[in-house]
């Protein structure tokens, strides 16, 4: 207008209004080729914990009433029961994520104390998060020990000798890799460290509860599991409800009774608490790992897909582009796995950068990657109920 042109009003308003609703929410359909994309929500539920929240939050339910006494019980006593046949735990805690997790242990055993943490764990994630800084909110005052790459039993030691430790805290490096010339301390020699006073702290970061069960494939032998963990000595391990565990966002907290009594009963336990909604979805969840293998929770489902259903797939997309099946890797995602990859077919269209915009654009987004100037199409996260969403998208932005 102030160039003096007759703007189209009716135009730019519904551009504005479309922009408004697509910002709200809208379905996205994965072909990344990431499974845990952080920007797309991470992991999806089950069928079967979709429902039991959605029955739950329509309903009234028992979440903190024992129906055979009419007594007032204890909020997630299901899920403990759950997580204690999964993993051997003695007691269970779930907050709102892992980083409430860790901020709670260290608060109810370690505000005020000193808590040693090898240099090479000083973890840092997407969204600005900062080992360093949730250990200060704690009141626990970090000792760092050791170097980047090599840290040995006896730089734990010289911290309990110099300082007053409340706790020892051990930390997965669930989003990078330290290679070449390292050494660090195993759980089973931490746990020789510890006592009633100094409880040892295992930050597991991606919720893998065990990584022996038979459905696990080769390419995550690699990935700690909370059963192991606890095995190998820790008191209490934290880990998250979604990455690899599949179940909503939630920080478990499994490990020692005496110490997951201790976190119940600080202040911080009600403000990171989580509501009747997730417990539900939960405990849905964790029960689908009673089978032999969790093919119901989709982030499982979508990982151990076989190449070659994805390659028939991909036949009937490459038939309406000018792009050819070729072999790639997809990715676990979500600071999950570092390093490990999936060996995936996907769809390479040569020069197909200027795709991406237009597929995103479309009323069904579809997010594809993009690649030294060509477009990748990767099924591996897609729903095989989708694809004809991808193909009719793809032919349309020809």
């Amino acid at each position: 207008m102030a160039a003096g042109d007759d703007p189209d009003v009716v135009a730019r308003a519904n551009q504005t209004a479309r922009a408004v609703e697509r910002s709200a929410g809208t379905v996205v359909i994965n072909a990344t080729g990431v499974l845990l994309h952080t920007n797309l929500g991470r992991g999806l539920w089950s069928r079967e914990a979709a429902e039991r929240a959605l029955e739950t939050a329509t309903s009234f339910s028992n979440v903190e009433m024992d129906l055979d006494t009419g007594e007032r019980s204890r909020r997630g006593s299901y899920i403990t029961r759950l997580l204690h046949h999964l993993t051997g735990a003695e007691d269970a805690l779930v907050v709102n994520n892992n980083a409430s997790a860790l901020l709670l242990a260290l608060a109810a055993t370690a505000s005020g104390q000193a808590v040693p943490v090898s240099r090479g764990e000083l973890i840092e994630i997407g969204g600005s998060y900062r080992l360093p800084s949730v250990m200060e909110a704690s009141g626990a005052r970090l000792v760092e020990v050791g170097t980047t790459n090599r840290t040995r039993l006896g730089d734990y030691v010289t911290a309990l000798q110099v300082h007053e430790c409340g706790a020892i805290l051990k930390v997965h490096r669930s989003n990078y890799l330290i290679e070449g010339f390292t050494e660090e301390a195993a759980l089973t020699d931490l746990a020789t460290l510890k006592s009633d006073d100094v409880p040892l702290l295992y930050d597991l970061g991606s919720g893998l509860l065990d990584e022996r069960a038979a459905w696990v494939p080769e390419w995550l032998r690699s990935e700690p599991g909370v059963r192991q963990s606890l095995a190998a000595g820790a008191d209490l391990v934290m880990f998250s409800g979604d990455k690899l565990l599949g179940g909503p966002q939630a920080g478990m907290l499994v490990g020692d009774a005496g110490l997951i009594e201790r976190l119940r009963s600080h202040p911080l336990t009600r403000a990171l608490r989580v509501d009747g909604v997730t417990y539900a979805a939960m405990a849905a969840t964790l029960e689908t790992y009673l089978s032999t293998e969790p093919s119901a929770i989709p982030f499982w489902r979508h990982a151990l897909t076989l190449a070659e259903a994805l390659e028939g797939r991909l036949g009937a997309a490459a038939a309406v582009t000018d792009g050819d099946v070729v072999w790639s890797e997809s990715v676990v995602g979500a600071g999950s796995a570092p390093g490990l990859s999936i060996p995936t077919p996907v769809l390479r269209i040569p020069g197909g950068d200027h795709l991406f915009h237009q597929l995103i654009a479309q009323d069904q987004p579809v997010l594809t990657r993009r690649d030294r100037g060509d477009l990748v199409v990767d099924l591996r996260a897609v729903e095989p109920r989708e694809d004809e969403v991808v193909i009719a998208a793809l032919e349309k932005c020809q």
